[in-house]
């Protein structure tokens, strides 16, 4: 099986790779970690998100369109503003996932560390 590979109706309930893949790729740059940390404490405008930021406003509406297609963030207009606020479902799937991958690898590891256990005592015997 490749990294590509969907794993919707899987056992373990896990959401399809592309779903994943998104939200890393959201996520995997600093101005946009920097606006998820921003919303974690509560829903601010495009504006307030900008001001920490020092590029033209269109290059930074094109990072919240990011995490929002990402399924991340979620914007409502009032009036004239634009408000975004965290999507916090999306990021405990990526959580879920590292999760998995940490039980694998430690799995992976307890087996390493058993056979060379094993190894150790046949060598002193």
């Amino acid at each position: 099986m490749t990294g590509r590979t969907s794993v919707a109706g899987s056992p373990t309930g896990a959401p399809p790779t592309a779903v994943i893949d998104g939200i890393f790729r959201a996520l995997s740059d600093p101005t946009r970690r920097s606006v998820i940390e921003r919303l974690s404490t509560r829903p601010l405008s495009v504006s307030e998100l900008a001001a920490d930021h020092a590029m033209a406003l269109p290059s930074f509406v094109e990072h919240l369109k990011m995490l929002e297609g990402a399924g991340l963030v979620q914007s409502k207009k009032v009036g004239r503003v634009r408000t975004y606020e965290l999507t916090p479902g999306q990021l405990q799937l990526a959580t879920n996932w590292l999760d998995r991958q940490r039980a694998i690898w430690e799995a992976r590891l307890d087996r390493l560390d058993a056979y060379l256990l094993s190894m150790k005592k046949d060598m002193q015997e």
